[in-house]
């Protein structure tokens, strides 16, 4: 009867632990193309797109504020700047700077340092998820993209973050700090989109910016986060 009893016990306490997903690690990376700290960052952030698994997802978000010294960052927008300031509120950093990377929302560090991100990685690498997504995407027209989504684990408090992204571009800057430079960016972020979670799974749609040109490779990610901006799951796929 005692054996029983326990067995009870342990099943009724496995059935109330949250469950966990294999790990993900999201980078978010702050840059423009006019500060001229930023190239080594974005080429780093290009470098583990390539030698990692499909579980690290880099982000590249161009904030605005570097637009005055000359160049406008085609890609800059003010919602990634204001982006960067929540984030920085919630670090209580005194002030925003590029290059930032921030890692599943929760550790932020100058985006050039290569041995702090593989670091981070690796440390994040073996930190399970609490949700987990499965995420379908199809170009419907030249102007946007389908998508549907299915997500496992506590959706309590959670919402979800799709991102377009550019897999590559190069720009050829005429002026400011990097005036007369090649620059390389990978996995840019040209729109976003928020969505409150009531169900676990679902549909939407995301329109594709004038920016983006017919030759471009695009990318959509889906993001799980908490209202601390703790990212909690996330997918990519290829369009």
């Amino acid at each position: 009867m005692q054996k029983i009893l326990l067995t009870f016990i342990v099943m009724l306490v496995l059935n109330f632990q949250p469950k966990t997903y294999e790990p993900v690690v999201v980078l978010e990376l702050f840059t423009s193309q006019g500060c001229s700290s930023c190239p080594a960052a974005d080429d780093l952030l290009g470098t583990v797109k390539i030698h990692y698994n499909s579980n690290v997802i880099p982000l590249s978000y161009h904030v605005d504020y570097w637009n005055y010294i000359g160049w406008n960052d085609p890609f800059s927008s003010k919602i990634f700047t204001q982006k960067q300031r929540v984030y920085n509120s919630k670090f209580s950093s005194r002030s925003i700077y590029t290059p930032q990377v921030v890692v599943n929302g929760q550790d932020h560090f100058v985006g050039s340092r290569e041995h702090t991100l593989k670091s981070k990685i690796k440390e994040y690498l073996n930190i399970s998820s609490s949700n987990q997504v499965v995420l379908d995407a199809k170009q419907t027209s030249d102007k946007a993209i389908a998508f549907n989504y299915a997500i496992n684990g506590d959706l309590k408090d959670k919402s979800l973050r799709i991102a377009l992204v550019i897999e590559e571009r190069i720009t050829s800057v005429k002026r400011g700090e990097n005036r007369n430079r090649v620059l390389k960016n990978a996995n840019v972020v040209v729109a976003e989109s928020h969505f409150d979670l009531d169900s676990n799974s679902g549909n939407g749609t995301i329109t594709i910016p004038d920016l983006v040109e017919s030759d471009d490779e695009l990318r959509l990610v889906a993001i799980i986060e908490n209202s601390q901006y703790d990212i909690t799951g996330a997918s990519q796929v290829k369009l």
